[in-house]
């Protein structure tokens, strides 16, 4: 059989703490090693137990869930931490990815939901709540800016993977980036494929997490 994913809890109300570490433990393939009811306490947590997966509310008293993350990102790679949050502004979005979370989700999320977010995050996969997904292309829409160019572009990514990559994060299809950069949609893949093997990503949730880590999106067109 599969080993369980183990995962931390942290958030800072007691019931809501309480209840999502009583719902997850319900579930046949997951088992909660601890819970927080802060970030230092998370990251000591994590460093106890070495789960699989943080379930992590951004904002608590002393060390932030933003705090949090970049430290267990920075320390103990293994461990995916995905934001579950009452928070889906467009800063709190953009410091939980960048400071590392793999996946980002809101209070609204049902168990279904996190527990697909959870076993997605274990297996390296990012998340995104769909209106953290519509929220991070409004803000890509609305700023655009510019794409860097040559060595300033990260993890060796060419200038064309550069543009692909704005592209997926401001939520185009294969056949639109084609039709945008007037190419076939096989050498999309093929681009995809290249960027995806350079920075190390497994899927779209990701690589839009990705692109606003190192500010890869659109320029003004």
């Amino acid at each position: 059989m599969t080993e369980p994913v183990r995962i931390v809890v942290a958030d800072d109300q007691t019931a809501v703490r309480e209840g999502l570490a009583t719902m997850l433990d319900l579930l046949p393939d997951v088992t909660v090693v601890a819970t927080a009811a802060g970030g230092a306490e998370a990251v000591a947590a994590v460093a106890a137990h070495a789960p699989d997966v943080v379930l992590m509310d951004l904002h608590m008293p002393g060390m932030d869930g933003v705090t949090a993350t970049r430290q267990i990102a920075a320390d103990h790679p293994d461990t995916r931490v995905v934001v579950l949050t009452t928070f889906a502004d467009d800063q709190s979005i953009l410091a939980g990815l960048r400071a590392g979370a793999i996946g980002y989700l809101t209070k609204e999320a049902g168990r279904d939901e996190i527990a697909r977010a959870v076993h997605a995050a274990a297996a390296g996969q990012g998340v995104l709540d769909a209106d953290v997904q519509r929220r991070l292309v409004a803000a890509t829409t609305a700023a655009k800016p510019p794409v860097p160019a040559g060595p300033a572009l990260p993890d060796g990514l060419t200038p064309r993977e550069g543009e692909v990559l704005a592209l997926i994060a401001a939520g185009l299809t294969n056949r639109e980036i084609a039709a945008e950069l007037y190419v076939s949609e096989a050498t999309v893949k093929t681009h995809i494929n290249n960027l995806f093997t350079k920075a190390r990503l497994r899927d779209r949730a990701q690589a839009v997490r990705y692109a606003y880590q190192h500010a890869v999106v659109l320029p003004d067109r």
